[in-house]
């Protein structure tokens, strides 16, 4: 296995893939009608307050997972190929639920009147598909390419959430639904990718 905290020869293309991967899981875009769901009842300072705590707990959850997860790796001695293909799985269940229901549904999403903690922070942004893509590309990718992706991707949601209402105004509720669901395909295909890729180092 390479070393996670090498920056490899292929930096940019690792990084383009796992900003990708990890955007697509984390739909920014999609869950934009929940979170109005969340604030709607909320003051403007109020408002500002849960985006913030929530940006700021997915970040830490994601780099957390991101490097804890290979020492947990290490502990329970599981391969890398056997969890991208348990990741894949895993990754598959969360694209089947955003084509078919359009949001994560296990973990709950009713919680008027919290922090941005739950469910907004936990499951909806670092989510179980979210946690997965951060460990595997820590460790095929390294903290370089990981950590990046995730400001990034935080960034980007950082300001979605920051100007939902203009942008829930512009898409629509249908317009984030279509969007949820073309996520959910790219999420499906990656998911494929990580298996056969993990089958491929175990079997090959």
């Amino acid at each position: 296995m390479a070393d996670p905290f090498a920056i490899s020869s292929t930096f940019f293309e690792d990084l383009i893939i796992s900003t990708v991967a990890l955007f697509v899981v984390i739909d920014p875009i999609g869950i934009v009608p929940v979170f109005m769901a969340l604030i709607q009842k909320m003051e403007r300072a109020e408002r500002a307050s849960v985006t913030k705590t929530a940006i700021i707990t997915a970040a830490g959850l994601l780099f957390a997972f991101a490097v804890a997860g290979t020492q947990l790796l290490s502990i329970f001695g599981i391969t890398l190929s056997s969890f991208m293909v348990a990741g894949g799985i895993l990754l598959f269940i969360v694209a089947i639920e955003l084509l078919t229901h359009g949001e994560w549904r296990f973990g709950g999403t009713s919680a008027q009147g919290e922090s941005g903690v739950v469910p907004l922070a936990f499951p909806l942004l670092a989510g179980p598909g979210a946690i997965t893509a951060v460990i595997i590309s820590f460790q095929t990718a390294g903290l370089a390419v990981t950590a990046i992706s995730i400001l990034i991707v935080i960034g980007i949601t950082y300001v979605i959430l920051k100007y939902v209402g203009k942008i829930y105004r512009v898409l629509g509720r249908r317009g984030s639904i279509i969007i949820t669901r073309v996520f959910a395909v790219l999420i499906a295909a990656i998911a494929v990718q990580y298996v056969v890729d993990g089958v491929r180092e175990l079997f090959i």
